[in-house]
């Protein structure tokens, strides 16, 4: 559901298919790593107080008090809460003083042809993270982050932060490679000489997909660029490294992008030239066929005329030459028109 017009700003409207809300909550630095499953807000406030750092992972948007609570939790801007239950926004990096605000759309766990917002909130010792619906890419990240060995648990929120970036990005090339098994599969049945309506179908369908992945990595290139310049204050020097990486994997893939919807473009065009091309060749089936029979129903016409007298007509070799005439007619066009090259 939108906000209404004239709202006060930082107003929160809860989206119509929104999913109840659940929080996850991992503290860690220090004395280890402590998970909460359906934390309640004073498991957060524990963990922030026995832990350097903490991971607060928020799944659907349904129950907005909750959400508030949070923010007032962790001082995160009423605008930015308003952003993050706003779906139609693009990718963008804010900075709201106390905290670093991150807004992208990530591929969807149970659907990879559809992306759902997913909001990063940054801040000395937290991450916040929304998304809308259960199921993502950071299984991994968890995983290092539990170990004990890795550097993720020794570091900072803002290398989390880029962390969970970085897999947000890294979610979009299985797909795409996916799109691309899927054009060159197009592309075999259209050189194999299928000319049905299908294809015309998937070759729509795959657009679609690539359309959608390109409006959601397209303004993050803007994001990771600024993040690279180091125009935010909650990301350290030590970090703006790993940062580029993620920026050179986002141009990496809008150049995919590019790349296949020209492809997909060009199997359109292969098609439809492939369907002239059977259109015309049974078009001049018809008419090598239609002119073959020109002279022939010339011949027959004549013959048919209910004179007494005409040539050949009380003879009785009359009838099957004719029939020779015409043959010899037909024969000689055949000729005529392969050694013009025209069959």
């Amino acid at each position: 559901m939108a906000t209404p017009v004239g709202a006060s700003p930082g107003t929160l409207s809860v989206p119509s298919d929104a999913l109840p809300t659940r929080v996850r909550a991992i503290g860690y630095g220090g004395s280890g790593v402590h998970e909460r499953q359906d934390a309640t807000l004073a498991d957060v406030a524990a963990l922030r107080q026995s832990c350097p750092s903490v991971w607060v992972d928020v799944t659907g948007f349904r129950d907005v008090d909750l959400l508030q609570r949070i923010g007032e939790a962790f001082g995160l801007h009423r605008l930015s809460l308003e952003d993050l239950l706003n779906r139609q926004q693009r990718a963008k990096v804010e900075d709201y003083g106390e905290h670093e605000f991150l807004l992208l759309r990530m591929v969807d766990h149970g659907n990879a042809h559809e992306t759902e917002q997913f909001g990063v909130f940054v801040g000395k010792g937290f991450v916040v993270t929304c998304q809308e619906r259960p199921g993502d890419c950071f299984d991994l990240v968890r995983k290092r982050l539990a170990d004990p060995a890795g550097q993720m648990g020794k570091r900072g929120s803002d290398y989390l932060a880029y962390a969970l970036l970085d897999a947000v990005v890294d979610a979009y090339f299985p797909v795409v490679e996916a799109l691309d098994q899927r054009l060159d599969e197009i592309e075999e049945r259209i050189l194999g000489g299928e000319t049905a309506t299908t294809v015309v179908g998937e070759l729509h369908g795959a657009r679609r997909n690539l359309l959608e992945l390109r409006r959601a990595v397209w303004p993050l290139r803007e994001a990771t660029s600024a993040l690279v310049r180091g125009e935010t204050r909650h990301f350290t020097p030590e970090v703006r490294p790993y940062l580029r990486d993620v920026h050179d994997h986002v141009v990496q893939l809008l150049d995919l992008l590019e790349n296949y919807r020209e492809l997909s473009s060009s199997l359109l065009d292969l098609h439809l030239s492939n369907v002239n091309y059977r259109l015309n060749e049974v078009m001049k089936f018809l008419t090598i066929i239609a002119t073959l029979f020109i002279p022939l129903t010339f011949v027959v016409g004549v013959y048919g005329m209910n004179f007494d007298w005409m040539p050949e007509l009380r003879r009785w070799w009359g009838y099957p030459a004719c029939l020779l005439l015409m043959a010899a007619i037909a024969a000689t066009m055949l000729w005529w028109f392969r050694r013009r090259r025209w069959l």
